[in-house]
């Protein structure tokens, strides 16, 4: 289920989404959020919103990511996600996008639910 979600303190939703993901999915202010990608971002030599980037951090952070290519259909949508894992936290890596889902929900500022999931990071002990 899709629910509306967008801490951006401006409101503004384009270019910001795994800012917004991971504020939700580790309980940080968007600012938070933000501040914590872009220091990473420089020590790791790239973009705050670089998959590379946001990666790390989750990884750092307890996640763990999960590749779906090797265990699903190729048409496996945000909606089908969060049936099959309604209880856990994740952030889901869609083609241009990032994601946020918690216990059946996807957070995000709009209904992605139709997107196609590449892969995932679980929060290890959310499960």
């Amino acid at each position: 289920m899709w629910v509306n979600y967008n801490p951006n303190p401006k409101g503004r939703n384009v270019g910001d989404c795994s800012i917004r993901a991971i504020s939700k999915a580790c309980g940080l202010t968007w600012q938070e959020a933000y501040l914590e990608l872009a220091l990473l971002g420089i020590e790791l030599g790239d973009m705050p919103s670089a998959n590379a980037v946001w990666g790390a951090y989750l990884s750092r952070n307890g996640f763990i990511k999960e590749h779906l290519a090797n265990s699903c259909e190729t048409e496996y949508t945000v909606d089908r996600f969060v049936r099959d894992n309604y209880r856990g936290v994740y952030v889901l890596a869609l083609s241009g996008h990032v994601v946020c889902a918690i216990d059946g929900g996807y957070f995000d500022s709009w209904d992605s639910g139709k997107e196609i999931v590449l892969y995932d990071w679980r929060l290890a002990n959310a499960v």
